[in-house]
């Protein structure tokens, strides 16, 4: 399986939020925008691999500016890392009133854990991830941190059940 550039997956994609998409007084539902990101997230990995993806987990979810209605949302999603059959996808999303003459603002970010499934819906192989820059290589050390770290949690989720039982 021939690896893959962080550019080949990467996507942006704009949302103008709507009032259905928000309260009584225009704020936008915080899970409307977790769905965009996870929408997101899941074309980036299934641009990866090629193969149906789910979402395992996501991680560091932060608001850091409320959404309103009539203004644009776009999330941009790449990938961090790469394991053997998951995928770490950074998805930031960036908030735009358009009658005003501001740049966008970063409202959110969040790391999502994406897995390939083979046709029977089982975990499958993904292409490894080619680092090119500086920065991609620090982002795939982070996101390896945040891999090995999930897992040791993983584990010890698992010794503490098989205790109790």
């Amino acid at each position: 399986m021939k690896s893959k550039t962080v550019d080949q997956s990467k996507v942006s994609v704009g949302h103008l939020m709507q009032p259905d998409q928000a309260n009584i007084e225009g704020n936008v539902h915080g899970g409307e925008v977790m769905k965009l990101m996870d929408s997101c997230a899941g074309i980036v990995a299934r641009r990866h691999s090629r193969r149906n993806t789910v979402t395992a987990m996501v991680d560091e979810l932060e608001f850091m500016y409320p959404i309103h209605v009539g203004e644009l949302v776009t999330c941009y999603g790449q990938l961090t890392y790469v394991g053997k059959q998951s995928m770490e996808v950074l998805v930031t999303v960036t908030v735009e009133d358009l009658q005003l003459s501001q740049p966008p603002k970063v409202a959110l970010t969040a790391y999502f854990t994406m897995v390939a499934l083979d046709i029977n819906g089982n975990p499958t192989a993904v292409p490894e991830l080619e680092l090119r820059t500086d920065e991609e290589r620090r982002l795939y050390e982070e996101g390896e941190k945040r891999y090995l770290r999930h897992k040791e949690n993983r584990q010890k989720r698992k010794e503490k059940e098989k205790a109790e039982k």
